[in-house]
């Protein structure tokens, strides 16, 4: 089976190339009054004319759930950056595209925002299969472009100066701590057999095979492997397969939809893995819990860049705002997060060199360490992160970090996984 991972695909669900506008909201009044969710959280706070930043993101389409998460933390950024008085005592206005989830649309979008709306700066899109075009129109203008989403190998085989993945690790490198955890075990609790499963999706992709590669290494025996359509909506046939390999693990390189399908088919057949880990999917918070139950979440593991629990320097802030503009006690989705801290680590750019010129932004940032409510972010010479993940696991209905040791939230590991309920 095909597990090459980073083959880039088309949307073949994406109706029409849309361009919807979420556009940002204009100077407001001097009363300190802040923007709705949905506009820019541009304010009078700071003095001169707005920093102008630029933002394509997938708010309709196949991506549009984490595209829209996106959108709610650069938001949330925003409205907190001005409050505080703005970047170089400027406010920032945030103009906001839809990509409709599109590879073409993605491309006219960032070319726009440069080229018409001649905005200062760009933060990126959501996915690797957006931000690899992206990359490609920010590095021919030399325009810094720092993506919340974005790191599958493909793009930084282009060797790009202007492009950063403001998460912990690429693709290959995700699964890693779950793969440490599972060697740590004693030999008779780590899994002899595991079926690797993943959608043909950039990121998700390269995940499932590096980790395919290390448990094969260490001496798991691969009962099953698949790479399934970006379209599929029917998981029936591929759980029935799984099933009949009979694995202690599965993995599944999932994004949102594909890994609630497998899980929902898992449960209707009656087939319960002793481990179960997915990409993506279970750090959509209330969203994966209410879509496959949350008696059912119980024991999942994924790899995550954050956690509304971690001590991080603004992570209480980050979560205060989030709250405050889309609904009290409302846990935000890592893509919120993620997004969040794509802003911080160009706005720390900005702060760094005191200034809007992107070559030198691009410079300070490859030769400097960034503080984010994810932690500590660094970048090789072509913009691929110097770090690690974090490994969560569902239980007793909230998501706890189980790795490493300085990060963790429970010293608690809920194996084997329970029977579905």
């Amino acid at each position: 089976m095909d597990h090459a991972g980073g083959r880039l695909r088309r949307h073949t669900r994406v109706a029409a190339v849309a361009a919807t506008l979420a556009v940002a909201a204009f100077g407001l009044s001097a009363c300190g009054s802040s923007s709705s969710p949905g506009a820019s959280g541009a304010s009078s706070s700071g003095g001169g004319a707005p920093i102008k930043i630029g933002i394509s993101l997938p708010l309709t389409g196949d991506f549009s759930q984490p595209g829209g998460e996106a959108k709610k933390g650069y938001e949330a950024w925003a409205s907190l950056v001005n409050a505080g008085g703005g970047l170089l005592g400027r406010p920032v206005e945030l103009t906001i595209l839809d990509d409709a989830s599109s590879q073409e649309q993605v491309v006219t979008d960032y070319n726009r925002l440069i080229s018409q709306d001649k905005v200062d700066l760009l933060l990126g899109t959501f996915s690797s299969l957006l931000n690899y075009p992206a990359s490609s129109v920010a590095e021919k203008n030399k325009m810094v472009l720092v993506a919340p989403a974005g790191g599958s190998p493909k793009i930084f085989d282009q060797k790009f100066k202007y492009y950063f993945f403001a998460q912990q690790a690429t693709a290959p490198n995700q699964a890693n701590p779950f793969v440490q955890k599972l060697l740590a075990l004693p030999a008779d609790q780590r899994p002899k057999t595991a079926a690797f499963v993943t959608q043909d999706d950039p990121f998700a992709a390269p995940v499932i095979a590096s980790m395919q590669e290390q448990l094969k290494a260490a001496g798991v025996q691969v009962v099953y492997s698949e790479t399934y359509p970006p379209e599929t909506t029917n998981f029936q046939p591929l759980a029935s397969k799984i099933a009949a390999a009979k694995p202690d693990l599965i993995a599944q390189g999932a994004v949102f939809e594909d890994g609630v399908g497998l899980v929902k088919s898992l449960i209707q057949i009656g087939y319960n893995p002793k481990i179960l880990f997915q990409t993506s999917a279970p750090t959509n918070g209330a969203q994966y819990s209410d879509a496959i139950g949350i008696d059912n979440t119980e024991g999942v593991f994924a790899t995550v860049s954050w956690s509304e629990k971690a001590p991080t320097p603004g992570n209480k802030e980050f979560i205060a705002e989030y709250q405050k503009q889309n609904g009290a006690g409302l846990v935000p989705a890592e893509d919120a997060a993620d997004a969040y801290a794509a802003a911080e680590v160009l706005a720390a750019a900005v702060k760094g060199t005191n200034g809007l010129d992107n070559v030198k932004l691009q410079e300070w940032l490859h030769a400097n360490k960034v503080t984010t409510i994810l932690g500590e972010l660094s970048w090789d010479e072509i913009g691929r992160p110097q770090g690690d993940f974090l490994l969560s696991q569902w239980q007793k209905g909230v998501v706890e970090i189980v790795a490493p040791d300085a990060a963790k939230t429970t010293d608690n590991l809920v194996m084997p996984k329970p029977a579905w309920k």
